[in-house]
């Protein structure tokens, strides 16, 4: 069996540790001073920070290099927007625009509603704006169309009089005032009655628009007092929602200063939590100051990392502001476990021999769990989601200075701590103490200024009383033949429960969880999905390169590829400028490239709208479009993407689908390949650091065996809660690779490090000496993130449930599962000899 054991590595590293341990038992001072010099030299990259922040929805939540990215350059140089030609289903982007909803149970199309529609909407082109001491209204930076501001196609059909409504015969979903006028209505009223003749009769409700031209520098002003003016607008027939093109990255940016007050609390709880932790009814043995001191290493981490990125300016993303939490509870980890191996050293030693002892013990797990978390964020970097990269990116950094403070400043603290205790002087007052309570002294002396006894037989301190539960309790409760039969079933159940969850999951990130709770463009979302979910967008369909249009038989060609995507059940019509100018050639020759030319220059030039949609270059049509409108109230965002574009490839021409949305809709197509790829990758990582640093390969394989369990149930739970696959959730995946290494690594170090022969003894022995560490360290983490539950973000209440979901299967893995399963192989045992 020893040559099984994979100790070469892991015999040196202690080496080199205890030297270390040595070292700083020695030399506690430069420890101290330097760390401190160091962060707070670091700390100087937060000067930074503002110009730094990059929170940008595009850039930091879609693929960096997506498809429908590079079709928008396509787009908008082969077919430029027109300032005096606007149209909205020929925009390349969003545009910059305000939209209104207004609802009404009863009819949105009724006198009442009408006429309040009407008085906002006058409400809204009638204010004025003081921007750079020039006064402007809406008719000043408005889209125009031949000179007039672009206007609501709904309230122009009955002149902006509510009464003139029944007059007039309104299509639905299209109307037409003209053979080449024709408008979409399905995105502007929803849930609409006709009567017998196809004519609307009422509806619930109506969505207005309001475009402005975009490259104007005074639109941001005009659409920050729009939503100023209607944040003050009362309505009594009707319920009205509102929302501007810059009203999500607005919102967006508010998350982050949402969670800088939180920090404090948090800090406060971990502190309070670390020291009730570490509390000893003994005056000597207390370690309330070097728990204080743990966390405050900790922080010295997140200074450090944070100002050392922005001093390499390193672009910092909202998603990044979550980190310190989570740091938080891996520092206080490690603290510890540094704590646990020291109180297992003897107190009769030297401190430097006793530091030592406690690095030969301590570093080696501490080093597998920071290895595995650091590689789990770096390797995430090559993610294709600007706000995974930044999180990764800051996190990893942070857990690195957060080992490298912990086994020098924590390290010389634990000696300085070890040379009072020592010295048995009081943990407050460090003044000297008797080690036994003298006679005729009262209780309150004898609690207060007494201490230092210790563990006579073992040389040790005196064993926790958690500690002692799990030596004298829980190991050998759990290592019980039922027991361990009713901890596999339990895992059975857990895994069963998690592949459903699995199956359950969904994919994207819903773009009103960027904003906060009490957003009003929360409101606006609600509404649109209520009324106007049934109308997809009008996709732009191009065909790219030359083409033949004159020749009958390939426009029949094309022809047949348009039937394609309208045969697609959420293809409802499509609209196109050479259907529209072949019922124009009809008793025309347009059957030569000539005459088919000179009749399109004709049919073109009354319509400067369909001319937008032709590209003639050098005489040459060198690309054209046309349009399809969409369904999907039934079909999801990536079925719609995905068939679109397959569809399009099957076409013997170059066709490109696109729509601005299209932008938002990329992640969908690629979250879940990252996702795996990502967890394979890590995983295979994760096992090859396990399989070198846990000496026996078998055992290590328990450790990859964790991963995969845990980020299982996290998903398949995590889709249970209804919290999606996407760049949000998949950060917190990517956390679940290290920290259900963290769990199981300490206890199969443990395990496999035991001189016990029996299985049973050992799994008691390795929860009697991690266990109680192991507990703290989850309910630390937990405590590192519990503020963000209370978070008006759903980024940062998403990263709670997520680490909360971690930790408990994280912990029940590292304590129950894994111990249980350890016991299972005989073959794990009297590996090392210490």
């Amino acid at each position: 069996m020893r040559s099984c054991t994979t100790d070469c590595i892991e015999k040196p590293i202690r080496r080199c540790f205890e030297s270390l341990g040595k070292f700083v038992g020695l030399h506690p001072w430069w420890f101290v001073v330097l760390p401190l010099v160091m962060s707070s030299g670091l700390g100087g990259g937060f000067y930074f920070l503002n110009e730094l922040k990059s929170d940008d929805i595009v850039e930091q939540f879609t693929p960096k290099k997506g498809r429908a990215k590079m079709e928008k350059r396509f787009f908008q140089e082969t077919f430029p927007q027109s300032d005096s030609q606007f149209s909205v289903i020929r925009l390349n982007t969003d545009g910059v625009f305000a939209s209104l909803i207004f609802s009404s149970q009863s009819n949105i199309l009724s006198v009442t509603a009408l006429d309040e529609i009407i008085r906002v909407d006058e409400e809204i082109k009638r204010f004025n704006v003081i921007f750079d001491t020039n006064t402007f209204a809406f008719s000043d930076i408005c889209a125009n169309v031949n000179g007039t501001c672009n206007s609501n196609v709904i309230l122009d059909i009955f002149g902006y009089n509510a009464s003139n409504f029944s007059f007039v015969n309104i299509t639905y979903p299209k109307y037409c005032r003209s053979e080449f006028n024709c408008v979409h209505l399905g995105n502007v009223i929803s849930e609409v009655e006709v009567n017998q003749d196809g004519f609307v009769q009422n509806a619930k409700a109506m969505r207005l628009f309001y475009y402005l031209q975009e490259n104007n520098t005074m639109t941001d002003a005009w659409l920050q007092k729009l939503v100023d003016v209607l944040s003050n607008v009362t309505t009594s027939n009707t319920e009205v929602s509102y929302f501007t093109s810059m009203s999500r990255q607005q919102e967006f940016e508010k998350s982050t200063r949402s969670v800088t007050q939180l920090f404090a609390i948090t800090y406060f709880l971990a502190i309070s939590f670390s020291i009730m932790s570490c509390l000893r009814f003994d005056n000597v043995r207390n370690k309330a100051w070097l728990a204080s001191l743990g966390v405050f290493s900790t922080a010295q981490a997140v200074l450090s990392s944070f100002g050392l990125l922005l001093l390499l300016n390193v672009p910092f993303v909202i998603t990044a502001a979550s980190s310190p939490f989570l740091i938080l509870g891996i520092g206080i980890d490690d603290m510890f476990i540094m704590i646990s191996s020291w109180q297992r050293t003897n107190i009769q030693d030297s401190v430097p021999n006793r530091m030592a002892d406690t690095y030969r013990e301590a570093a080696i797990s501490i080093t597998i769990t920071t290895l595995t978390d650091v590689l789990a964020f770096y390797l995430s970097f090559s993610n294709p989601f600007g706000s995974v990269q930044s999180f990764c990116l800051y996190a990893g950094t942070a857990v690195l200075f957060c080992y490298f403070y912990n086994i020098t400043f924590f390290g010389a603290c634990l000696a300085l701590n070890g040379r009072r205790e020592s010295a048995n002087k009081h943990w407050l007052t460090c003044m000297k103490v008797p080690e036994e309570a003298p006679s005729g002294r009262s209780k309150a002396y004898n609690l207060c200024c007494v201490g230092g006894s210790y563990n006579r037989n073992t040389g040790t301190e005196e064993e926790h009383p958690m500690t002692l539960f799990f030596r004298k309790c829980y190991g050998p409760f759990l290592t019980t033949s039922w027991c361990k039969a009713f901890v596999v079933l339990i895992y059975f159940i857990y895994i069963g429960v998690s592949i459903y969850g699995c199956l359950q999951l969904k994919e994207g990130i819903d773009l009103k969880n960027l904003a906060l709770d009490d957003s009003y463009i929360i409101q606006y979302y609600d509404a649109e999905n209520a009324y106007f979910r049934y109308y997809g967008p009008n996709v732009m369909l191009a065909i790219n390169g030359t083409f033949p249009y004159w020749e009958e038989s390939e426009r029949n060609q094309l022809e047949t590829c348009i039937e394609r995507f309208l045969e697609l059940d959420f293809v409802n019509s499509s609209t196109s400028w050479l259907h529209a100018f072949e019922r124009y050639g009809v008793g025309r020759n347009i059957s030569s490239e000539a005459t088919f030319k000179t009749h399109l220059h004709e049919f073109l030039e009354p319509n400067p709208m369909l001319k937008q949609d032709v590209n003639i270059t050098d005489d040459n049509i060198t690309a054209s479009r046309l349009f399809l409108q969409t369904i999907v109230q039934n079909a999801t965002e990536k079925t719609v993407l995905n068939s679109l574009r397959e569809t399009a490839e099957i076409c013997p021409y170059p066709l490109l689908v696109y729509h601005p949305s299209f932008i938002y809709h990329d992640q969908y197509t690629v979250i879940g390949q990252v996702t795996l790829q990502t967890i394979a990758v890590s995983t295979a990582v994760m096992l090859f650091i396990a399989l070198m640093l846990i000496p026996h390969p078998l055992c290590a394989l328990w450790v990859a065996f964790a991963i995969a369990s845990v980020i299982l149930g996290v998903t398949g739970f995590m889709a249970l809660l209804n919290i999606s696959l996407d760049s949000i959730s998949m950060i917190n995946l990517v956390i679940s690779i290290g920290f259900s290494v963290d769990f199981s690594a300490h206890i199969s170090y443990t395990f496999v490090s035991s001189t016990k022969t029996d299985v049973n003894e050992r799994v008691v022995e390795a929860l009697a000496h991690l266990g109680y560490p192991i507990l703290q360290g989850a309910l630390s983490t937990v405590v590192g993130v519990v503020v963000l539950s209370a978070s008006s973000s759903y980024i940062f209440r998403t990263l709670f449930t997520i680490v909360l979901l971690v930790v408990t299967f994280g912990l029940l893995h590292g304590i129950a599962f894994i111990p249980v399963f350890l016991t299972f192989c005989g073959f794990c045992h009297k590996l090392l000899k210490h």
